[in-house]
């Protein structure tokens, strides 16, 4: 099973920008497309962002459409989140994942067909 690590997270600064990154190592023949989720105090997690290595093709919750990016370097076996323009309510810690099948729908990566998490990296957006 491949194991996802992420790192990057911190305090920022409202309209201040971070880089995550989250490094496959293990079997990384099974990181298939990545997503990425974040989880605030007393909330539900949610998908953020996913992106399928095959095609390419990217998904972005409505909260962070124009501010997230999501990226891929197969030859680093890292795939990263650049957030901009962040705000306080993108306070959470922030989790990526990846599936069997390499398939991001109109909703992103289903929680259901995650094969593997990362333990998180908190992000806190805080003047």
């Amino acid at each position: 099973q491949v194991r996802l690590v992420e790192s990057g997270g911190g305090l920022v600064q409202p309209g201040g920008s971070l880089r995550l990154s989250c490094a496959a190592s293990g079997f990384t023949s099974d990181w298939h497309a990545t997503g990425w989720f974040r989880q605030a105090p007393g909330k539900e997690r949610e998908g953020v962002s996913c992106h399928s290595n095959s095609d390419g093709s990217t998904y972005y919750a409505d909260s962070v459409k124009g501010r997230f990016t999501i990226s891929r370097d197969n030859a680093k076996n890292t795939a990263y989140l650049q957030m901009n323009n962040l705000k306080p309510e993108d306070t959470a810690v922030y989790y990526c994942a990846t599936d069997a099948d390499d398939y991001c729908s109109e909703d992103g990566l289903a929680e259901g067909d995650v094969q593997s998490w990362g333990q998180g990296t908190q992000v806190t957006v805080s003047s």
